[in-house]
């Protein structure tokens, strides 16, 4: 009889199953973590370009994680970078780098970069990146006098590089200089015609003295010796001329063994992948070899895949905010895009 009693009992004692967690809120774009991938993803791109200048963070566009098991995520970030005012060469930290303003004919990196984060440590399995200059209407619609990125083979241009360089070495009592790349220039017609250009220098084995014998035979110092910098020209070609040069040499580096140093080829003085481009293109697709997960194949089709799939349920969310709200219902802030650090382009 007590055993019929407890087995009632035990019939009626309510049943509690296991409730399965609800999955963690889409991460936003601004939120600590995302800005902290971010961060991670932007030292690393601007760590492996070997052209132009480095970029800062303007807005994380996108952002999508993949959890892969305990304290192992997956992480796809859409970002829009600015150009800055530090060549890739500069010893500059970012944060002390100044993003060109608009009005300076902006220059906006696209990048799509896939990283890692096991037990709170991040790293960066690949990145793809673009970079494109404003548009000359719009800059023009701001700042009707301002004068727009001119092509890098300009003849005006190498003009001007040529006569800076020359007049740098022949005042010069150190090592002879040499071009490893241009990286912008402007040419203004009015009120005056002028010609302002930037470009990557490299000391030499030989002094200035002794480049007057046979500069061709000049070549950049070896790795455990080199010295790189950076120069500024404007030329003033009418009513009256003028030239006025400043070079700033940033002492010897110590490159990551990961990064190459500037190439030794440089037929006439000029980087033949910077010649004919009318601004400096990031074109940086990179893979990391020492990644948990590098096959470029994989990383790339993961990357589209990610990003179809971010754009599928944008549409889907979109959809669903046609669904009438109830009088009073503010809906919450979009995850998506983050906010512009600088301006908008």
């Amino acid at each position: 009889m007590k055993a019929l009693v407890a087995l009632i009992l035990l019939v009626q004692l309510p049943i509690h199953r296991a409730v399965p967690a609800a999955p963690p809120a889409p991460l936003g774009c601004d939120d600590p973590e995302s800005v902290a991938a971010a961060e991670a993803a932007v030292n690393y791109i601007n760590g492996h370009s070997h052209h132009g200048y480095k970029f800062a963070l303007n807005r994380i566009e996108d952002i999508r994680v993949v959890p892969q098991g305990p304290n192992n995520d997956i992480i796809f970030l859409e970002l829009e970078l600015l150009e800055t005012r530090c060549p890739v060469l500069s010893p500059t930290p970012l944060a002390n780098c100044t993003v060109r303003s608009f009005a300076e004919h902006a220059v906006e990196g696209d990048c799509d970069v896939k990283l890692q984060k096991v037990d709170g440590t991040l790293s960066v399995l690949a990145s793809k990146c673009h970079s494109r200059a404003d548009s000359s209407e719009d800059i023009l619609k701001v700042c009707p006098d301002c004068p727009l990125l001119a092509r890098l083979n300009d003849t005006e241009v190498l003009e001007v590089v040529s006569a800076a360089l020359n007049d740098y070495n022949s005042k010069t009592t150190d090592s002879y200089l040499r071009l490893l790349e241009i990286g912008r220039a402007k040419i203004q017609y009015h009120p005056v015609h002028a010609v302002a250009a930037e470009f990557a220098v490299g000391a030499t084995n030989c002094s200035a003295e002794e480049a007057k014998a046979n500069a061709g035979a000049c070549q950049l110092l070896p790795e455990d010796q080199s010295n790189f910098g950076f120069c500024t020209a404007v030329m003033v070609k009418g009513p009256s001329q003028d030239l006025q040069v400043d070079c700033q040499l940033y002492g010897h580096q110590v490159p990551a063994p990961h990064i190459p140093l500037p190439s030794q080829d440089t037929s006439k003085g000029l980087v033949p992948s910077a010649v004919g481009f009318t601004n400096h293109n990031l074109r940086l697709s990179h893979n990391n070899p020492v990644a948990s997960e590098s096959g470029s194949s994989e990383i790339l089709r993961s990357m589209l895949s990610a990003k179809s799939v971010t754009k599928r349920a944008v549409a889907e969310a979109a959809q669903h905010d046609k669904v009438p709200r109830p009088v009073g219902f503010v809906p919450l802030p979009p995850p998506c895009p983050g906010k512009i650090l600088h301006f908008d382009i």
